[in-house]
């Protein structure tokens, strides 16, 4: 879409030159953010935050098509299902990202990241975690406290303060897992159904412990089970380093393990944790460009997305089966 097609629309502040400033890399979201807040001055507090809320999706929704519209004209490259997307999910985990790194994050990564996870205890520690979580928010980026912490409060027997903290900071997902915790799976399924009435949930199974070996039968139980309880996603545990669970020590993928669970649990139910790049190859390969995977560095993002699209060496032929591959 070009800039006069963008003045046709008639909205003024979608029109103005920082708009196109943003979309030329020469303005950061925070200016962006603060034009969208200068519009919407002038109305009742309620109603200023509404319509600000409103111009700053309008405006990233309109940056996105225009950094969409790109000249690379590619033919044959697999198709990307659109946001708010229920397979093909990209999960960022943020381990501590500042509100700067957190803003070029956003502007480069938004259009390829579904939600942001907030990696184990690290918000309880991070600095301005408020101001962080509003920019997500308001780049329409969904986050949640990472297992862990949940877990930590479970323990300390303060699952009533763990509510408080997901009001306070108007969470909309929370994850229930116990890789840490050793938990009776029904009480973790009792979890899921409370937690259910309040936010969206996203439960882990697997341990975090290297150790411990779950056979494929019991996985797929523990899935169904949580799915019965109320959660959105399945997440298969393998930490952030990706050499635990659905992984062996030496970050392979326990391949026998994982076609099992494919047998019994849908694929757009399961979200396969993939923080090495080995490891997203093998899933991409395994179930398409489309594939729900997460643990993925920030840093990461686009190159996941070139290897969904097979514009990296390791998938460059998989979505060329049906064409020649000779020169």
């Amino acid at each position: 879409m070009c800039i006069s097609e963008f003045k046709n629309q008639g909205n003024s502040m979608l029109c103005n030159w920082w708009l196109w400033w943003f979309a030329g890399g020469r303005c950061g979201l925070s200016q962006l953010q603060d034009v969208c807040w200068y519009h919407a001055s002038g109305l009742g507090a309620d109603w200023r935050l509404i319509i600000y809320k409103r111009l700053i999706g309008q405006t990233l929704t309109f940056v996105t098509q225009i950094m969409s519209s790109s000249p690379f004209k590619l033919r044959n490259l697999p198709k990307r299902t659109p946001k708010p997307r229920q397979d093909g999910i990209t999960m960022v985990m943020d381990k501590g990202l500042s509100t700067r790194e957190a803003e070029d994050f956003i502007e480069m990564c938004e259009p390829y990241t579904d939600i942001v996870k907030l990696g184990f205890g690290t918000s309880v520690v991070s600095a301005n975690l408020e101001r962080k979580l509003a920019m997500y928010r308001e780049a329409g980026l969904p986050t949640y406290f990472g297992g862990t912490l949940f877990e930590a409060y479970i323990i300390r027997k303060q699952f009533d303060e763990y509510l408080r903290v997901l009001e306070r900071f108007g969470m909309e997902y929370a994850e229930v897992s116990d890789g840490s915790l050793e938990m009776p799976h029904d009480k973790k399924c009792e979890f899921i159904q409370l937690l259910s009435k309040y936010v969206t949930v996203i439960s882990e199974v697997g341990s975090k412990d290297a150790e411990k070996i779950i056979p494929p039968y019991k996985w797929i139980e523990l899935m169904k089970k949580e799915l019965q309880a109320g959660v959105w996603k399945v997440i298969a545990e393998a930490r952030e380093s990706g050499n635990v669970g659905i992984f062996r020590g030496t970050g392979e993928v326990r391949s026998g393990l994982v076609d099992e669970i494919l047998t019994q649990i849908p694929m757009d139910k399961i979200i396969w944790e993939t923080p090495q790049k080995g490891q997203q190859v093998y899933f991409i390969k395994l179930l398409g460009a489309n594939a729900n995977l997460g643990n993925i560095a920030p840093n990461e993002v686009i190159p996941l997305e070139t290897l969904r699209l097979g514009l990296r060496g390791d998938t460059f032929y998989t979505f060329l089966k049906h064409q020649s591959i000779k020169y």
